[in-house]
């Protein structure tokens, strides 16, 4: 049983993390770890049935309110957002320590999207570790959230900021930061490559005397219809 929960957390690809965490679970399924491991290992698998069956298993066993973001993320996937915005805001999300009440509001703040309320979702993140300068576990993902939050809320510019912050708070790389930070900044600058934005060799300069008009008090030397061009 030890190497296969092993098995499930070391595995990359979360299929078959999923399956080593099934085979834990059939040889000890009163283990609060197990159901634990098996319900992280769904989630990730995108089983979302699955991963709240385990994930309410683990709760009764071991008594944790850890597991609620997962569990409300998951009823979220299943299309279920009054389910969902009850475990983020009922009272059992009383209680829970700040890194879990931080990943709470991230979950909200996806539901908010899904209601189509972006503002909302922006607001539900504007929690005091959002600015308080200072960088936690958490902070990569608060950031990175935010400015997806931003985003879908048409901030384009601050949305950029965050995810910038979201990239240097991201150490170890779990988010695609970097890249939605470059992608916006291309977008923003983008036009400096648009070819149409170039100069035009046939358009006229504005700070330029028009050549077709002539100043009345100078004589032309070549007379009319010739080219004053240098």
């Amino acid at each position: 049983m030890a190497r296969q929960l092993v098995a499930a957390s070391i595995e990359e690809d979360p299929a078959k993390a999923y399956r080593y965490a099934q085979a834990a679970r059939r040889l000890a399924a009163r283990v609060g770890v197990v159901r634990e491991t098996s319900g992280i290992a769904a989630y990730r698998a995108g089983e979302w049935a699955d991963a709240l069956t385990e994930l309410r298993a683990a709760r009764r066993l071991t008594g944790r309110s850890s597991y609620l973001p997962l569990m409300a993320d998951s009823e979220r996937a299943l299309g279920r957002l009054d389910r969902a915005l009850d475990l983020v805001t009922g009272p059992e999300s009383r209680g829970v320590d700040r890194a879990t009440a931080i990943e709470l509001r991230i979950v909200e703040s996806g539901i908010r999207r899904d209601q189509g309320l972006p503002d909302a979702a922006v607001a539900a993140l504007q929690v005091p570790e959002l600015t308080d300068g200072r960088i936690r576990p958490e902070s990569a993902r608060l950031y990175y959230a935010y400015a997806d939050a931003l985003l879908d809320a048409g901030r384009e510019d601050e949305a950029g900021e965050w995810f910038g912050k979201a990239a240097a708070a991201d150490r170890d790389g779990l988010t695609d930061a970097a890249e939605r930070y470059e992608d916006l900044d291309s977008v923003v600058f983008g036009y400096l490559d648009d070819p149409d934005d170039l100069d035009d060799p046939d358009q006229e300069d504005p700070g330029e005397e028009d050549p077709g008009e002539e100043d009345p008090d100078v004589e032309d030397p070549d007379g009319p219809g010739t080219d004053q061009a240098d």
